[in-house]
């Protein structure tokens, strides 16, 4: 009989070479645990980054059919919405199959701008991609926008803010819901848009994606990537835009629209958009970040004190806090929000204080780093570190 251990055939038989083998391999094997768990330095494998969820949000439904367009076709902004949208998911389900695909609606019924932003938040999404079409008083433009949040610069835009804002007015007790946000007002829809966004650097990558591909790839007129106060955009906690497919009140462009090759072309677009975008941004973070973490004890501010700090990144994975990116930035804290880890360097005890970090912090390439205030280690607003610091 010959027998094999590791790989080398041994002529001699008999039980003592066995036992001399299995003794041999066994005690190889405490060594190697020795060393390791009194090393000090026991490694831990980080799982690697990975775009997993989608949530599509198709614009309106139901009570609420947005623009007719031209009338033509009957068939109002809801019905495009829907269609392209449901297109969009079935390239992704068919394609990348790490991917979740959740829609708002599937079918043509009413959702609340709240309770779509809800769905997304709630089910931990790693995008959100609002389906819409636009419309004008003229039927001369045409062209596809793609919109993140932000304040807009033109009237034009603060007018398809206030279009599509004005959804909440068929919700019931919507004065309650949005705190008594008027979709008519200007001023209203300017306060929206003025307030920090996390996510505006990965929603401004996407969105140039997606303007790129309808460009490149179905040959649409590029209206460009714009900002302007959506309320569905405001709510939700993740990187998340805001398409308009083509003006329904442009003959051409809402016979394309309504054609199943031109939905086609338009959710293909927005599905290679995606899938470049989830591919550098994977990419990227996993080349950033080691894929080992040493854990590493993390201070606490001092009992009964309000803190401002300044938050530089957001992740659906844990990254150590000693990582190679953070390296001239000082002590880093980690706090976890709507199942994210977010991290903030600085400890400041004045608004001002905090606002000269910040400059810091941007000078050093964390160009979207904003404000955050804490009390006791939990995130407050900062209207309120304000007025508790005053």
């Amino acid at each position: 009989m010959v027998y094999v251990v590791s790989g080398l055939p041994l002529v001699r038989t008999g039980p003592k070479l066995i036992n001399r083998t299995v003794r041999k391999r066994n005690f190889l094997l405490i060594v190697i645990l020795f060393a390791v768990c009194f090393s000090g330095k026991i490694p831990v494998t980080k799982e690697k980054f990975r775009l997993r969820t989608v949530v599509i949000d198709p614009g309106h439904g139901g009570k609420d059919p947005g623009t007719l367009g031209t009338g033509r076709y009957k068939k109002h902004e809801k019905h495009i919405a829907l269609a392209i949208s449901l297109k969009l998911g079935k390239y992704i389900n068919d394609n990348l199959e790490d991917v979740k695909v959740i829609y708002t609606r599937d079918s043509d019924e009413f959702i609340g701008l709240k309770e779509r932003a809800n769905i997304a938040n709630e089910a931990g999404a790693d995008l959100f991609i609002c389906i819409h079409a636009n419309s004008n008083n003229s039927s001369a433009p045409y062209g596809t926008n793609t919109y993140v949040m932000g304040l807009h610069k033109e009237k034009e835009h603060l007018e398809v803010a206030k279009r599509e804002n004005s959804s909440i007015l068929l919700e019931e007790n919507h004065q309650v819901k949005y705190e008594g946000f008027d979709p008519n007002s200007p001023e209203a829809n300017i306060i929206l848009a003025m307030v920090q966004k996390e996510y505006l650097d990965q929603s401004l990558a996407l969105a140039a994606q997606v303007q790129k591909q309808f460009k490149e790839r179905a040959k649409r007129r590029d209206r460009g990537v714009k900002q302007a106060g959506f309320m569905v955009l405001h709510q939700t906690t993740m990187p998340s835009i805001l398409i308009e497919t083509g003006f329904l009140t442009n003959k051409e462009e809402e016979k394309y629209l309504n054609s199943e090759s031109g939905q086609d072309y338009i959710a293909s677009a927005i599905y290679r958009a995606f899938k470049d975008y989830k591919s550098n941004v994977e990419d990227r973070m996993n080349r950033t970040f080691p894929t080992t973490v040493v854990p590493k004890v993390v201070d606490t501010v001092g009992a009964n004190t309000v803190a401002f700090r300044i938050q530089i990144v957001t992740s659906k994975t844990k990254i150590a806090l000693d990582s190679p990116e953070f390296n001239e930035l000082g002590q880093m804290r980690e706090y976890i929000a709507a199942g994210y880890y977010k991290y903030t360097v600085g400890d400041e005890h004045s608004l001002e204080a905090a606002r000269k970090l910040q400059e810091v912090v941007q000078a050093k390439g964390f160009k979207s780093a904003f404000v955050v205030a804490f009390e006791n280690e939990r995130r407050i607003s900062l209207a309120d570190a304000i007025k508790k610091t005053q």
